[in-house]
């Protein structure tokens, strides 16, 4: 298996973690809940990155389950701005040096505050993205939180 970016951080860090593949055309974006289905595993464990930016025009990352949808409104409080929006398709790869569908939370060109969704901490492990369209890491929330100084806050609906 190729090694991507997300994955030389964690060997770095010495951070535990298995990787994953799935089947995918070329460049094009799989659905979450496809990943999950296609990976055999519960659409609550397996998680999408999302980034938006902030009223202040500070950019931020949330992490939250693939059967979800990010609450504008809890996710601006959770950031402390007065609004949030999620961030054009167009200009995520300017951003944060991902495309969309393999947009991971570690290894992004500039740190972004960065918060994961609560529901993470009720499973031993999630699942997200290697940083690479068909690519998976699989790896207990907690350590993300030594990794990027994440925080666990409520921002779906």
């Amino acid at each position: 298996m190729e090694k991507t970016n997300v994955m030389r951080i964690l060997d770095q860090k010495k951070i535990p973690y298995e990787a994953f593949t799935y089947p995918h055309e070329e460049g094009v974006c799989v659905e979450g809940a496809m990943v999950a289905k296609i990976l055999n595993q519960n659409p609550k464990q397996v998680f999408k990155t999302l980034v938006v930016i902030g009223a202040s025009k500070r950019f931020y990352v949330f992490v939250i389950p693939v059967d979800k949808e990010l609450d504008l409104k809890k996710s601006a409080k959770a950031v402390n701005e007065k609004s949030v929006e999620l961030i054009l398709v167009k200009d995520l790869l300017h951003i944060t040096g991902y495309i969309h569908g393999g947009c991971s939370p570690i290894g992004m060109k500039k740190s972004f505050k960065t918060i994961v969704n609560q529901s993470a901490l009720d499973f031993d492990y999630i699942f997200f993205s290697a940083g690479k369209i068909g690519y998976q890491i699989k790896m207990c929330p907690i350590n993300l939180k030594d990794l990027l100084q994440v925080e666990f806050k409520e921002v779906t609906r």
